[in-house]
This record gives structure tokens, C-alpha cells and sequence, in this order.
């Protein structure tokens, strides 16, 4: 059996779940509410404060989406209790970060700004402060969203394994290649 879908959710006071007819799993608190549709074969048994995913029979198509469905319903808990944070650094002479409201404003080198919109339910924080690298700090409750979301910024400047410029995660690790060397003899 599958030791992550096996393991039981605990649920936080001030979040409430909620599993309506179809499998659809509603998790409400504090930072909003996140609803997923959990496969139809799987049942989510909730008792009090604790959730668990129970599946059926220990075919292949069952145990493939047992440990996925409880990480999902685990991730909806934190998400709406605490919430999730991506913070990303941009490495690079004259890369700058601005935002207003929910328009990100990148400046990567390239001849033009680069203008990304961020979606309402993810927050949005830029710094800039000298001695640093210009960093971009997002928060949501969804994790899935969240994710995307990062993903989608570095992907205009990822980072390059010489000198190791672009957009980084925060306390990534860049692999680093050694640079051309000098052929005279």
C-alpha cells in the first residue's frame, strides 16, 4: 500500500472540509477555499480532525492516483492555513523588478521590459535594495497556481550555467561549467 496515500491528513482548527457528492473535496480557512475533484473510485472518509483516502482495491489505476489524491487534499489543508511562498532571485548587471498591483515589470537585458500579469489569487511583493539581487516574492494559498505561475516568470531568463545570470529560486543550486581555456603553446 502506498505509505503517502496511507498516511492520514491532519486538519488544523479554523479550516473545515467538505466532500459533496461526486468526490469533490472543498477545504475552507483563513487564506480562502480550494476545491479539487478527487478520482471517482477513491473515497475520502473525514473523521473530526483527521482526513484519509481510502481506495478500493490495490489494482494499478488505484494505487497510480491513491498517494496523488492525498497529497492534493494535504496541500488544499496548508494552503489554506498557512499558505505557500516561492521567492526568486535575479542574478545579472542591470536586472531590475518592479510591480504595480498585479503587473510584474522584469528588466532582463533584453531591449525591451518584459510585462507579466499575475494572477488575483496569487499576492505579489518585488525588492530592490542595493548590495542585493532583485528579488520577487509570491504568495498563495494554492500550490499547483503558484508553481505555474514561477515556473512561467523563469522561463523568460533562466539561469545559465557559465556565470550563472537569470532567475533563479531562492537557495537554488546553479551547476556551474568551466568557461573556455587559453589554447596557446
Amino acid at each position: 500500500m502506498s505509505r503517502i496515500g496511507r498516511a492520514v491528513i491532519n486538519v488544523p482548527s479554523g479550516v473545515s472540509i467538505d466532500v459533496s457528492k461526486g468526490n469533490l473535496v472543498t477545504v475552507k480557512g483563513s487564506k480562502g477555499s480550494l476545491s479539487e475533484q478527487i478520482h471517482p473510485d477513491l473515497k475520502v472518509e473525514v473523521d473530526g480532525s483527521q482526513v484519509s483516502v481510502v481506495r478500493p482495491t490495490d489494482q494499478k489505476r488505484h494505487r497510480e492516483v491513491h498517494g496523488l489524491s492525498r497529497s492534493l487534499i494535504n496541500n488544499m489543508v496548508v494552503g489554506v492555513s498557512d499558505g505557500f511562498t516561492k521567492t526568486m532571485e535575479l542574478v545579472g548587471v542591470g536586472y531590475r523588478v518592479s510591480n504595480t498591483g498585479n503587473l510584474l515589470e522584469l528588466l532582463l537585458g533584453y531591449s525591451h521590459p518584459i510585462y507579466f500579469m499575475i494572477p488575483s489569487e496569487v499576492s505579489l511583493v518585488t525588492k530592490m535594495e542595493k548590495g542585493e539581487s532583485p528579488t520577487v516574492i509570491l504568495q498563495s494559498s494554492d500550490k499547483q497556481l503558484l508553481g505555474q505561475v514561477a515556473a512561467k516568470i523563469r522561463t523568460y531568463r533562466k539561469p545559465e550555467p557559465y556565470k550563472g545570470k537569470g532567475i533563479r529560486f531562492s537557495g537554488e543550486i546553479i551547476r556551474r561549467k568551466a568557461g573556455k581555456t587559453s589554447g596557446k603553446k
